[in-house]
């Protein structure tokens, strides 16, 4: 039941994720963060099966690291969306990840923008973006009170309205979330969302 959203205010792009790690019925761990830290000033949050989301999303943020390092300069956030969309369009002709993305970033010239990438490797620019059974109802929410030019206030409002309402509402709801924002300062954590702690494992 994962839940992946995200949207873009004013000079700033906001994504959240559930943090449940999942297998048939049971749950592994409640403290999975599946928004990785591309470079400093993007961010790339996933759905999907869990080794895919892993190994695709690590595969993309080494070959990101690997042209600046080549290259002396970042990729912008156009660009990696473009490359992270055509490597799953390789791979889907292949050995397919099944992989859901949202990719923030924030670029000088350009300011922050928000892609979404799908595992058929469709690719967007958008404004708010969601995947996961949660997106039926965060969406709704961004729908009814996104609007552009937000404050960070507004959208950490907006994001909280979207976690309260996937909890009331799903069935199976995922009871964490982290939060994570990109600006002109760069990537970085923002806030967690917590209901359940995973116990602490005593010590032999």
């Amino acid at each position: 039941m994962e839940c992946v959203f995200g949207l873009v205010g004013n000079d700033f792009a906001i994504v959240a994720a559930d943090t449940s790690a999942v297998h048939s019925i049971l749950v592994h761990k409640s403290n999975e963060d599946k928004i990785m830290i591309l470079d400093s000033h993007k961010l790339i949050a996933a759905s999907g099966e869990s080794g895919d989301r892993v190994q695709f999303t690590e595969y993309i943020q080494k070959n990101v690291a690997l042209y600046q390092f080549r290259n002396g300069i970042p990729l912008t956030t156009a660009a990696a969306a473009n490359f992270t969309r055509g490597e799953l369009a390789t791979a889907l002709r292949k050995n397919p990840y099944f992989v859901n993305i949202l990719l923030a970033g924030y670029d000088k010239e350009t300011g922050p923008s928000l892609f979404y990438i799908d595992y058929i490797a469709t690719l967007h620019k958008v404004d708010k973006g969601a995947f996961g059974y949660g997106s039926y109802f965060s969406l709704a929410m961004m729908d009814r009170h996104y609007h552009s030019g937000m404050t960070v206030e507004e959208a950490i409002d907006l994001v909280d309205k979207c976690i309260m309402e996937i909890r009331s509402r799903l069935v199976v709801a995922p009871p964490n979330f982290v939060i994570k924002i990109v600006d002109k300062d760069g990537a970085r954590e923002y806030a967690w969302r917590e209901s359940v702690k995973d116990a602490a494992v005593p010590s032999a």
